[in-house]
């Protein structure tokens, strides 16, 4: 993907998973990470259900609404750009992805990180993640926060620092990687607002294949079938644990909660880039 307006853009996981994958080890400018930022708020609006005005950065559509029908259009001029900052227990904190709810506040924030190499400092990414998510849940017990992990698969191969090797060359994972997957897996899965502040309610973790012929592709065979950070969960706990807190434990906040549902007869539905994407369809 070229260089392009810092507006969120209506990307698909592939596109974003490619764009951070071919980036050079000595690149670390934002533009590597800011279209899966773009993937996330898409996907929490066409999924999730979630207004576009309440998401930051604000992703390129707009809801249009005949009688009861709720429908969903493409508006590239709509979209809007940056992060935003939010009130944490300890200090304010600039968080990647945010819904806000007028009158309430945040309510769901996704983190993204992506590291391409040197994998022996994913040590030090830990203690910041768990300093984030224990910082905004002092202010905010009942957000939603989720924190994905993309990490670039650099194959062993004569001449590349072991410290930068993802992948074995016999396809298994080093070590450093098996280490950070099983210390990221105790910080996922807070499943009540009374839990350890400390934990994500959602934690994905993702190898991006730089391969010319796989490029944009999540190497499937990592995380196991059997780990609570696969990314193909991920959204699903969010959506889980906010529709918990923040309509059954609350239905006197419902009208302003509650998820939206697109009619089926959005225009977005019937645009080719909805594919990849799991859309919240009324009576469906």
């Amino acid at each position: 993907m070229p260089r392009g307006p810092a507006k969120c853009q209506w990307v698909d996981l592939k596109s974003a998973v490619g764009t951070f994958a071919s980036t050079t080890s000595g690149q670390q400018a934002a533009d590597h990470i800011r279209p899966l930022h773009w993937y996330v708020s898409c996907r929490l609006v066409i999924e999730g259900g979630f207004h576009p005005n309440e998401i930051t950065p604000r992703p390129p559509f707009v809801v249009r609404r005949k009688g009861r029908r709720v429908l969903l259009e493409h508006d590239p001029a709509s979209a809007g750009g940056g992060e935003r900052t939010v009130l944490g227990g300890l200090k304010t904190k600039v968080v990647d992805v945010v819904v806000a709810k007028n009158g309430i506040g945040p309510v769901v924030a996704v983190s993204v990180k992506g590291t391409l190499k040197a994998f022996r400092n994913l040590t030090n990414r830990m203690e910041e993640a768990v300093g984030d998510c224990t910082n905004l849940h002092i202010a905010y017990p009942a957000l939603v926060y989720g924190f994905l992990q993309v990490l670039k698969a650099i194959r062993e191969a004569p001449g590349v620092d072991p410290n930068d090797v993802a992948m074995r060359a016999s396809g298994d994972v080093s070590d450093l990687i098996s280490r950070y997957h099983d210390v990221l897996s105790r910080l996922a899965g807070r499943d009540d607002v009374r839990n350890d502040l400390t934990k994500y309610e959602a934690v994905a973790l993702a190898l991006a294949s730089p391969e010319r012929s796989s490029l944009g592709e999540i190497v499937p065979t990592f995380p196991p079938p059997d780990s609570p950070l696969l990314i193909q969960g991920f959204f699903g706990k969010l959506y889980t644990q906010y529709d918990q807190r923040f309509i059954f434990a609350a239905p006197g906040l419902e009208p302003t909660t509650r998820r939206l549902e697109w009619d089926s007869d959005s225009p977005v539905l019937g645009d080719a880039r909805i594919s990849g994407y799991e859309p919240r369809v009324a009576g469906t």
